[in-house]
């Protein structure tokens, strides 16, 4: 410990202000030459010697540790369970404003570990505000200024965040290159919870980009993995992610028991808004893959739009459940109920979601056009490829094109369709 150390400057500072000498401070159960020393900064005060002073001097450790008194230190902490609840319960912007707030404390300086929650908790909550390259930014920098000071956990979840981040940018290679290189670094010390979690995201970044056979094969790992570790959070992370991998490849039948199982967990262990999300892919699986049981799909359907109202989930996860009862309307010969859904949920929608945006009016160009109403289609459709225009190329931009060529021929409309065509085979790397 140098003679600058902020500690032992502390101590003195204290003991002066309470106008003791050294012996005094000391005495009974500590020397004046070991007080010296410690103020010299030539001996560091072992945590019950820092309790010990602390109490002679009528101050908290935490001023002594960091220069941050207990009333503030409980303060931060409290704050900071603020935020975190809001975040959690789907109050992004207040969240975003109470975690900038903790940030503009000078006494968060001082304490490492709690800066580093609030800047974590800063960056999801941005995440969630749709300012992506600022999330980012934000990410980067913690790795940054912390380097090997993170734990294995926050490393991991901040690779998770990134990955995430990435993907929804529609950088895809960045989004691998993330997730794979910290894979890399930490699967030599086992699996865990948050490395499962990081691989199912890992996981929805191959198959968002197209990758299937590396998605088919590395989600046989990921299950692998989860099985040895039989936690509850590893086997939905993988079962959910692995199930999707399933049915994007065409084996729908394999996917359905697949996502029944991470539901069945979930509903055992999991919070309620991840229990919902999962209802509706569940229940968009077992749509694409059984038809013929569109009404049982959208009970199931009408039954997350409920807990996903109860759970204070985001406008966008309603939004999706609703795109998806769209669906099964449609299917079952219901297009007016279709419009009303698809209307509801692009009420929603911002800017922030052109992807999903891009969904809604398909499906509301499908519903009209059953309908007749071929006008009024063929002006969803527009609005639709005004969005597509917008995005990155990915599996997802390529089938929505596929799907807005379809309709654009049931229109009559052939040069448009054979363009959109095209759009969907340069989306596919075709």
């Amino acid at each position: 410990m140098s003679s600058q150390d902020p500690i032992s400057k502390r101590i003195k500072e204290m003991r002066l202000q309470r106008g003791l000498s050294q012996a005094q401070l000391a005495h009974p159960e500590l020397s004046d030459s070991y007080i010296s020393l410690i103020e010299s900064g030539s001996r560091k005060p072992t945590p019950a010697v820092l309790e010990l002073l602390a109490s002679k001097l009528g101050c908290s450790v935490s001023y002594l540790l960091h220069g941050v008194t207990a009333e503030e230190l409980e303060d931060l902490e409290l704050n900071l369970r603020y935020a975190r609840l809001a975040l959690d319960n789907g109050e992004v912007m207040e969240a975003r404003r109470r975690y900038a707030e903790l940030l503009d404390n000078p006494n968060i300086s001082q304490l490492p570990t709690h800066r580093q929650e609030a800047e974590y908790g800063m960056a999801l909550a941005t995440e969630a505000c749709g300012d992506l390259d600022e999330a980012i930014a934000i990410l980067r920098r913690i790795q940054d200024t912390a380097g090997d000071s993170l734990t294995r956990e926050r490393r991991i979840a901040i690779a998770i965040a990134l990955c995430r981040c990435y993907r929804q940018r529609g950088d895809l290679t960045m989004a691998v290159d993330v997730a794979e290189e910290t894979m890399s670094a930490m699967s030599e010390q086992g699996w865990t919870d948050d490395l499962v979690e990081l691989g199912a995201t890992l996981l929805s970044a191959y198959l968002e980009r197209g990758d299937l056979l590396r998605a088919h094969h590395f989600s046989s790992q990921l299950m692998e993995a989860a099985e040895k570790l039989g936690s509850p959070r590893a086997i939905v992370a993988a079962s959910w992610n692995a199930a999707t991998a399933a049915d994007l490849s065409g084996r729908g039948e394999e996917a359905v028991p697949l996502a029944e199982r991470a539901l069945a967990v979930q509903s055992e262990t999991g919070e309620p808004r991840n229990l919902a999300r999962l209802r509706v892919d569940y229940a968009f699986i077992r749509l694409r893959t059984r038809p013929h049981e569109a009404a049982v799909c959208r009970e199931i359907l009408l039954r997350a739009e409920r807990e996903l109202g109860e759970s204070a989930a985001s406008t966008v996860d309603l939004a999706d459940c609703l795109l998806h009862l769209a669906h099964a309307e449609i299917t079952l010969g219901r297009a007016e109920e279709a419009v009303d859904y698809a209307t509801r949920a692009l009420s929603l929608l911002d800017d922030t979601t052109p992807d999903l945006r891009a969904d809604v009016h398909l499906m509301r160009g499908h519903a009209y056009l059953l309908l007749q109403r071929r006008t009024e289609a063929l002006t969803e459709i527009n609005e639709a490829e005004k969005l597509l225009n917008r995005l990155p190329s990915s599996r997802i931009t390529a089938e929505n094109w596929m799907a807005a060529a379809a309709l654009l021929e049931e229109l009559a409309e052939p040069e448009r369709s054979i363009l959109a065509y095209q759009r969907a085979m340069e989306c596919g790397g075709l």
